[in-house]
């Protein structure tokens, strides 16, 4: 007999949309206001400016089926810096904004259950070049990241966090995604938690592409410790919590 919990999880899979959603008991459907697209921060807190897309310099052209092709999962780096030019062309490519409508929709360079974007994009900043290690935010609206802190035991913490995995480590940068989970039930409800995690995978997949372009190669990490990661970026883990992780640096080619 199957285990009843496998039961249960499979049926989060298949039938949360079918049987679940009712667009008539959702705060949308209700004439709540939609929450904004990015995380608030305080006035006069830290950012570092990006580079914009017309100034890149180190972004190498590659077909999309050679990307798609050379995609794989790498566990070993290079001790080589990055430049602030292709962490932003890396961030554009996961979470950019292409155009945006108000304060709650954006089209974005990655596809998302009813435009609502739920997703948040930490980084783990160990080697950048024109950035002083530590945890930053990606700022979307204004292509810019967000200093959270430094901590000169960021990288063992890290590490520790993803059950001792050691390639956050020795990556020049750990992208970190969170999920704010109201932006989705605002509009789906119970079913939000689903099309949540197909999100992830959009923007997991844009980053493993997009490292092809920059000489760098990544590999997605879903085994981590929640309170600890959450802990580690300073959110709440009910109304932000940690989703998925991809440590970034350079490779062979």
């Amino acid at each position: 007999m199957k285990n009843p919990l496998i039961q249960q999880s499979r049926s989060f899979l298949k039938d949360t949309i079918r049987k679940h959603i009712d667009f008539s008991n959702t705060d949308q459907s209700r004439g709540i206001d939609p929450p904004e697209i990015q995380k608030p921060f305080p006035a006069g807190a830290s950012r570092v400016g990006l580079p914009e897309y017309f100034t890149w310099k180190d972004i190498s052209p590659v077909t999309l089926s050679d990307s798609i092709r050379n995609r794989k999962s790498h566990r070993t780096f290079l001790k080589r810096f990055m430049t602030l030019d292709e962490l932003s062309f890396l961030l554009w490519a996961t979470q950019g904004i292409r155009h945006k409508i108000d304060h709650a929709h954006a089209y974005r360079t990655v596809p998302s259950a009813g435009c609502r974007h739920a997703l948040e994009t930490y980084l783990c900043v160990l080697n950048v070049r024109g950035l002083n290690p530590g945890l930053y935010r990606y700022l979307p609206l204004t292509h810019q990241l967000l200093f959270e802190y430094a901590d000169d035991c960021l990288k063992e913490k890290i590490v520790e966090a993803v059950f001792g995995q050691p390639y956050p480590g020795k990556a020049a940068v750990t992208f970190i995604w969170t999920a704010i989970p109201y932006r989705m039930e605002w509009r789906y409800d119970l079913s939000a938690h689903k099309v949540i995690a197909i999100d992830a995978g959009h923007v997991c997949q844009n980053l493993y592409l997009a490292c092809e372009s920059v000489g760098a190669g990544t590999c997605a990490i879903a085994a981590y410790d929640q309170e600890a990661m959450d802990h580690l970026l300073g959110i709440d883990g009910n109304e932000e919590f940690t989703l998925y992780l991809a440590p970034v640096g350079k490779i062979v080619k």
